[in-house]
């Protein structure tokens, strides 16, 4: 039996009001109320921690409620001697504990306490994609990465206190990459001009035993415009669209044969004028070490670039696949030229724009390597919300 109703006329110090009969039946009420913890404490557990109980009488009416007025509810042993709630407290809040018990002549006994919950010792963030205030693409995902990760039979909690909103609206669904990330998006890209807000009211969310969500912090962005780039892998051309016009179409190299560059839907997620590329770091040995590779704009986690090539002659791109999975534009070093087919490419594009690679040997890109979530069929994309 769930107990929820509000306690009125309730006096400070936990005087009930009085019974027929005048405050001398009141006095004489044989019931005993005992409320668990007691008025004033503190460092409060979010489990186990509360609990209201009555000697020689039943109770009638048990109020929990946090500070902002969210009631907690609870439920009522049968014999009516006891109650507790039914969830878990939320951590550095205060509470507001009101009981009534009936003894058997209907005299009426009431307890008041006021208490404060713990101080979380350990806790968790999301750093999230994209920036507050960004100016995106049309396939930019909303993505979340945990500085610890979720547990199972928490991951609906954490997703509903995530919300990812869109003017003019439409459904955005979360999808779970394990533990440690959390992705949004609609089912097809946004709409150009689209306003994107995301809530984060992850404070006191537990993601895990003990610990607790700190953020509670709204995050916006807006969609600029349709930038779809196709690479051909085999014929050696990126055409660039947006907006439904072709702006150019690009002579590239793609990946070499072993290394050939992956197949599918791809999305910029930063950009660099000059980076250092090292074959170590996505595990090929010591193959190259590059020092300065101009106009980098990364597609994959795993290392997959759309950059500029000053280190093999301009007739290479158009005709031959020379590199270890990226899309090479010709360029020159520096990273500072908007007339080379690199520069030009790096001058009009933004984190979100999307490119797809056709053609490619190359088997397809994961859906978590980056944010590509597109790759994957929307069924299987809401099959991974934990909320359906």
């Amino acid at each position: 039996m769930a107990v929820g109703a509000v306690l009125w006329g309730l006096a400070a110090c936990g005087a009930g009001p009085a019974p027929t009969g005048g405050s001398d039946a009141a006095a004489a009420a044989q019931a005993v109320v005992t409320l668990t913890p007691g008025d004033g404490a503190t460092d409060v557990p979010a489990r186990g921690g509360v609990q209201v109980t009555v000697r020689d009488g039943r109770l009638t009416q048990v109020t929990l409620r946090s500070d902002d007025g969210s009631a907690v509810l609870g439920t009522l042993a049968a014999d009516g001697a006891s109650w507790r709630p039914d969830g878990k407290l939320a951590p550095e809040t205060r509470y507001t504990l009101d009981a009534v018990a009936t003894d058997a002549r209907g005299a009426q006994a009431a307890k008041h306490a006021v208490f404060t919950t713990f101080v979380p010792t350990h806790t968790f963030v999301g750093f999230y994609t994209p920036e507050d205030g960004s100016t995106v693409g049309v396939g930019m995902e909303v993505s979340l990465r945990f500085s610890r990760a979720v547990d199972a039979a928490e991951r609906a909690a954490v997703e509903r206190a995530v919300q990812v909103t869109a003017v003019p609206a439409v459904p955005v669904v979360g999808h779970w990459f394990g533990g440690g990330r959390l992705d949004f998006r609609p089912e097809h890209f946004w709409s150009p001009g689209t306003k994107v807000t995301l809530r984060l009211a992850l404070r006191g969310v537990e993601g895990a035993p003990g610990v607790y969500g700190t953020q509670d912090r709204t995050v916006h962005f807006t969609v600029a415009r349709s930038q779809i780039s196709t690479a051909d892998a085999t014929a050696d051309r990126m055409t660039v669209v947006r907006d439904g016009r072709t702006l150019r179409t690009l002579p590239i190299s793609a990946g070499m044969p072993g290394h050939d560059t992956y197949a599918g839907i791809m999305v910029i997620t930063e950009q660099d004028r000059v980076t250092r590329m090292n074959s170590r770091t996505v595990g090929l040995g010591s193959e190259y070490d590059i020092p300065a590779v101009p106009h980098a704009m990364r597609l994959t986690d795993s290392g997959t670039f759309v950059h500029g090539v000053f280190w093999r002659p301009a007739s290479v791109f158009g005709s031959q696949n020379t590199s270890h999975g990226c899309i090479g534009l010709h360029d020159v070093r520096g990273g500072t030229s908007t007339t080379t087919p690199a520069g030009w490419f790096f001058a009009h594009s933004i984190p979100g724009d999307v490119v797809v690679v056709t053609r490619s040997a190359g088997g397809p890109v994961a859906p978590d390597n980056g944010l590509n979530g597109w790759n994957m069929p929307w069924s299987a994309w809401v099959a991974g919300s934990a909320l359906r």
